[in-house]
């Protein structure tokens, strides 16, 4: 399965984070020694993130907007202990996400506190929600000091099985990523296909496609084009109900299958979305080799994903931000583009063509490497390969 990344207006905001995951006000020019203190205080402390996603998994703002605008009456709407409530906005009003006096009826949602909204484009919401895939994935960061000790990703060990074998198991959990991932489909999904050239493509193999939008999506664009998509049990599912809906099922099968092992044989253009960053080194190599296996002579291997690139400010903020997350969600990182194709050389891959978020039609740090078999025998997947 592929983490998709949201697109769109405000996606800056959406694909990594939340409020609390928005990059701090720098400090003054010449800041004090107070300044720094105040600065390490709001980066350090846990309160004010956990207080704010409790206001969105509580849905604070809608009720206000709604006319809750007591404690009392939010505590009513919510279900939660009024005293206990009323501590939580005080806070939010502190830290300017709130505005107003809960007990006269004057309480009311800041601009900040506006983002909270469920109907927000930004969909803070929705990013913030405990009850959701990753805001919920992110309480395993409690065990980021054992991640930096070992190596290894926490969420396992917080909720007893890996993310994506989690998500694949628990619906509700699957279609909270499947809506935070699908945002502005125009250019998750049909930006990168108008990328591509799918004039000689008859089969295409999706390798850990999700929900199958992106392989969907390439079969409107290419009346001709059949495609396979392998996936865990649950996208699966949901796949073949969006292929289904779409009248693409006589064209696209879903097998349900791990790419860890081997893949179904016969594809001229394997494809990979979004699925690299979620995994190790290690295990990268072993998906590159089971679709090297799978792909037809002549065939063609296309890599979309995230591009770890230079840069300062927000830019390099959010790309770190990520990389941990993924590092502690699952033990993948966002690679450079020279990291990607190494690996890929290790794999019996030679790489041929590539897009970036510099050209006309790929948005943000999207990227795009199209690799082909290099000369000579192809290191062979190992058959035991265990992903833990």
């Amino acid at each position: 399965m592929s983490t998709t990344p949201s697109t769109g207006p405000a996606a800056r905001t959406r694909e990594t984070g939340p409020v609390d995951g928005t990059a701090p006000s720098a400090p003054p020019q010449d800041p004090t020694d107070k300044d720094l203190d105040i600065l390490l205080k709001q980066l350090g402390n846990l309160v004010t993130p956990m207080a704010v996603r409790g206001a969105a998994t509580l849905r604070l703002v809608d009720h206000l907007r709604d006319g809750a605008t007591t404690v009392g009456e939010l505590a009513a709407r919510t279900g939660t202990h009024a005293p206990t409530l009323a501590r939580l906005v005080r806070h939010l009003v502190v830290t300017g996400v709130l505005a107003g006096d809960g007990e006269d009826g004057t309480l009311r949602p800041t601009r900040l506190g506006l983002l909270l909204a469920d109907d927000h484009p930004a969909q803070q919401r929705a990013w913030l929600d405990l009850h959701g895939a990753i805001a919920r994935a992110d309480l395993a960061f409690a065990g980021l000091l054992d991640v930096i000790r070992t190596g290894r990703p926490a969420y396992q060990d917080r909720f007893g099985s890996p993310f994506w074998e989690d998500l694949s198991a628990e619906p509700e959990l699957a279609d909270s990523f499947d809506a935070l991932m699908s945002c502005d489909e125009d250019l998750a999904y049909e930006a990168p296909v108008a990328a591509l050239d799918w004039t000689d493509t008859r089969h295409v193999l999706d390798v850990g496609g999700g929900d199958g939008a992106l392989l969907a999506e390439a079969a409107r664009t290419a009346p001709k084009l059949r495609g396979t998509l392998v996936e865990l049990p649950g996208p699966a599912a949901r796949a073949r109900r969006r292929f289904a809906g779409a009248g693409l099922d006589d064209r696209l099968a879903v097998v349900d299958g791990s790419f860890f092992d081997p893949l179904p044989a016969g594809a001229d253009t394997v494809l990979l979305s979004f699925v690299l960053l979620n995994w190790s080194d290690e295990d990268v190599l072993a998906v590159l080799r089971r679709c090297v296996e799978a792909l037809e002579p002549g065939g063609r291997v296309v890599v979309l994903d995230r591009a770890d690139r230079d840069g300062d400010g927000s830019d390099r903020f959010f790309s770190t931000l990520l990389d941990l997350r993924m590092l502690v969600f699952m033990g993948g990182r966002v690679r450079t583009r020279d990291e990607v194709v190494g690996l890929a050389a290790d794999a019996g891959l030679a790489l041929v063509g590539e897009g970036g978020s510099g050209s006309s039609t790929l948005p943000f740090d999207f990227s795009i490497l199209e690799f082909v078999r290099a000369p000579g025998p192809a290191p062979s997947a190992k058959e035991e390969h265990h992903h833990a």
